[in-house]
Formats: C-alpha cells, sequence, structure tokens
C-alpha cells in the first residue's frame, strides 16, 4: 500500500528519506540509527501491493438462485433450453411462420400427398 505509492510517486533518493524518517518511528527501540535503517529495508524488501481485505467474487446464496435457469417460469424460461443455455433472439421475441398453419399445430408435413 503506502511503499508502493511513495515508489510510483517518488524518486529513489526521495523514497530513500522517506524511509529513513519512518525507520525512526517504527523502530523506536532498536540503538543506532544505522540499525533502524538495516530494520526498515529488510522490512521493506521485495514487498509489492497486498491484497488482504479485496473482494473476491462470490457465487453463494442469492446468486446461485437467481442464475439457475431451471427455476425460471413463464416467459423467462421459453428463453433457455433444456441444457440452461440462453435461445437468444429465438427465445426473445414470437417468430410468426408464414406457412398456412395455425399457431400451435403440431402435425405439419404430416399429411400423406397421395390423397
Amino acid at each position: 500500500g503506502l511503499v508502493q505509492a511513495v515508489v510510483s510517486t517518488q524518486s529513489t533518493g526521495e523514497f530513500e528519506a522517506i524511509l529513513d524518517e519512518l525507520c525512526v518511528k517504527r523502530f523506536p527501540k532498536k540503538e543506532t540509527l544505522d540499525d533502524k535503517k538495516e530494520a526498515i529495508r529488510t522490512l521493506v524488501a521485495g514487498k509489492g501491493p497486498k491484497t488482504a481485505g479485496t473482494t473476491k467474487a462470490s457465487r453463494a446464496g442469492a446468486t446461485d438462485r437467481l442464475t439457475d435457469t431451471t427455476k425460471y417460469t413463464g416467459s423467462h424460461k421459453e428463453r433457455f433450453g433444456k441444457d440452461g443455455k440462453g435461445k437468444g433472439l429465438e427465445g426473445r421475441e414470437d417468430v410468426i411462420e408464414d406457412d398456412g398453419y395455425v399457431v400451435g399445430y403440431t402435425n405439419k408435413d404430416t399429411y400423406d400427398k397421395t390423397h
């Protein structure tokens, strides 16, 4: 956090001066200034920004219920196939077929042509 912010906006000389000021406050029990400087440099050596306390993606509780397409009803249910994948435009619009049959007729193209 603090070290990364200082490094990105300060030159190396300014950063070392800041570390020299911080070492006195951070390590007041060390006897010499050189011991304090060594301790602060050891503390910040090789460290970058931390991810502690950051938010992670959640897939628990409400999220699972809301994204489970098997529980959808009505027109929302029509937007998804049996495998749970979306049907796209076919699932959002009523496509009217101009083939001469009434809506809902299930025996389309079964009439024997020999009659």
